[in-house]
């Protein structure tokens, strides 16, 4: 497998770090802030990457509405979601900013 190209979908591109951020909203409710997946460097040394992260969006006005009151925001479930991106196409997401990562691998 490692000779396809990368954009193969059975392409191994190794293992990723997935990350979900929280946070408290104005109410105090503990909600997602941001979901980034990066994928581990294998070359030695020291790495930084940057991760665009985002947030899952209501698909309509009244359920964003209802959200805001309630405290219960969309959020992924499952984390393969996040790392994959496939089926990603169909969700209604909003970018949320950058988190920059450090990685030293031996």
């Amino acid at each position: 497998p490692w000779s396809q190209s990368p954009s193969h979908p059975h392409f191994l591109a190794g293992p990723q770090i997935v990350l979900s951020v929280y946070g408290p909203d104005f109410f105090g409710h503990d909600v997602v802030r941001g979901y980034g997946a990066v994928h581990v460097p294998f070359m030695p040394g020291r790495h930084k990457r940057t991760i665009a992260m985002f947030v899952p969006e209501s698909s309509s006005r009244l359920q964003q509405l209802t959200s805001w009151f309630t405290g219960r925001r969309p959020e992924f479930t499952d984390p393969r979601v996040v790392a994959q991106g496939e089926g990603r196409e169909v969700t209604r997401v909003r970018s949320q900013g950058f988190v920059t990562i450090s990685f030293n691998v031996m």
